[in-house]
């Protein structure tokens, strides 16, 4: 393979094609624009930058659709996860990192790999089709030029949402005579102990005064053309969930439960606010699930009423950007080329999946799909059943009902849609018990999902014992 393949983004989904195809043996030119052109939530030059949260979410393999996905990313010599596992910070279940030093683990490689030419410049509308095969992976972000090329190919018009980033804390501003730390059901997951979450408890009154005053806190304004744009109900701004009934924070990210004051241990908390370690150090915390529209003096005052938090210092404020992302199922293939121009792949969120992970794992199947194509070789479909699969089907209108061939049939409403179970192509058999009774309740649903993550992992193997070619993944 003599001729490059490009890449548009150096974000999560970017940098994990790019290291795909170079370690194929393809030859890679990744544009990143930033430091020459700066977007609405970036705020340095690295790439694969987290921009919202740190976590990676559940890590657990055998009973979370994440997990399953970290899980075989992993076995397909995923960039992402290496440098996410190398970078954990403690955080209960979830695989948390140090964002900082996991964005320079990822530019670290990329800039190290021979195959692999970063170049930082803005790339204003389509690519040229002399470079031929390209990867758009801007993002959320994509800069108004090229997202407006992009609309006049595909002769629709991109759908959008509204992503909230939440507040970072310092810890040393936190009292820990009113808050501690506590895993919920004392959990530990990767790099954790059961004790990674600081907690800060609200009685009735305490609870009910901060709802009133989330609701009643000054917003961010709309610009016009920012009006009729929906929220992503994965990461709903706070005082938006407050405005859906006074009790659904608490039923959320407020939830009460697994958890026990040792300040107070016989009295059992409203709510509870809980915050997460957000660099290696342990000097920053973020707040979790707290995405906010409130303006940065508002944030400041309010969050300042939550027990614990008096005193708080603010590393970083909460913040709103605005989300792009195409109507993949009528506008991509299978192997996520653009119908319209097949030289073009998308990957990460700008095709409609929501999160790191899947931004990452999205991004990792565009490049092996483009780097088999350039080697005149097919690569099988990946298993629907597999946590790969089902995520790529789903973007990609798998989920329409079987012998659709016409766009009409594909969905009205495309949506983005984190990894989850209900993406999985459903068990022939239920699971039962050693008596053959059917289960029901919690024990029917830790063992259906303990069978589909066994039954991904058997189809992984299989699609990875068939594929003999050097794209085979990276032992």
């Amino acid at each position: 393979m003599t001729d490059p393949i490009h890449i548009v983004g150096g974000g999560l989904a970017g940098s994990e094609a790019a290291w795909q195809i170079a370690q194929g043996g393809g030859r890679v030119v990744l544009h990143e624009m930033r430091p020459h052109r700066a977007t609405e939530a970036h705020r340095t030059d690295g790439l694969a930058e987290l921009v919202c949260s740190n976590s990676f979410r559940s890590d657990d393999a055998n009973g979370n659709a994440v997990g399953l996905l970290h899980q075989e990313m992993r076995r397909l010599g995923s960039l992402i996860m290496r440098a996410a596992d190398a970078h954990q910070v403690p955080a209960g279940g979830a695989l948390a990192v140090d964002r900082d030093g996991f964005s320079r683990a990822v530019t670290a490689a990329l800039e190290a790999h021979p195959n692999v030419t970063i170049v930082r410049e803005e790339v204003a509308g389509l690519p040229p089709e002399a470079w031929g095969p390209t990867i758009l992976a801007t993002g959320p972000l994509t800069a108004p030029a090229l997202a407006e090329a992009v609309a006049g190919l595909t002769g629709k018009e991109s759908l959008a949402f509204f992503d909230a980033i939440a507040p970072i804390v310092h810890r040393d501003s936190i009292d820990m005579g009113v808050a501690w730390f506590q895993s919920r059901y004392d959990k530990a997951g990767p790099g954790g102990t059961g004790a990674d979450y600081l907690n800060c408890p609200m009685d009735r009154a305490q609870y009910d005064a901060f709802i009133a005053a989330l609701i009643a806190g000054e917003k961010t304004s709309f610009k016009e053309w920012e009006a009729t744009t929906p929220y992503f109900d994965g990461c709903l701004p706070i005082e938006v969930m407050a405005e859906r009934g006074p009790e659904t924070l608490r039923h959320g990210p407020m939830k009460p439960v697994g958890l026990t004051n040792p300040h107070d241990p016989t009295v059992k908390p409203c709510a509870i606010v809980q915050l997460r370690q957000d660099n290696a150090l342990g000097t920053l915390f973020n707040m979790v699930g707290f995405q906010t529209k409130l303006r940065h003096a508002e944030q400041i005052r309010v969050f300042r009423t939550i027990p614990g938090l008096e005193n708080a210092e603010f590393a970083r404020l909460g913040g709103l950007h605005r989300n792009t992302y195409l109507d993949s199922p009528r506008l991509l293939d299978a192997t996520l080329r653009l119908k319209a121009r097949p030289s073009l792949r998308f990957a990460g969120q700008i095709t409609g999946c929501e999160g790191y992970v899947e931004s990452a794992a999205v991004g990792l199947m565009a490049g092996r799909y483009a780097l088999a194509e350039a080697a005149g070789e097919t690569l099988a479909p990946l298993p629907p059943t597999t946590a790969l699969g089902a995520l790529i089907a789903h973007i990609t209108g798998g989920h329409v009902e079987a012998g659709a061939e016409s766009d009409s049939n594909a969905p009205r409403s495309f949506q983005p849609m984190n990894v989850n179970f209900g993406l999985f192509p459903p068990l022939e058999r239920m699971p039962r018990n050693e008596t053959g009774k059917r289960l029901r309740g919690p024990e029917k649903a830790a063992l259906k999902k303990r069978a589909l993550t066994d039954r991904a992992r058997a189809a992984l193997a299989a699609w990875l014992g068939e594929d003999e070619s050097p794209l085979r993944a990276a032992e």
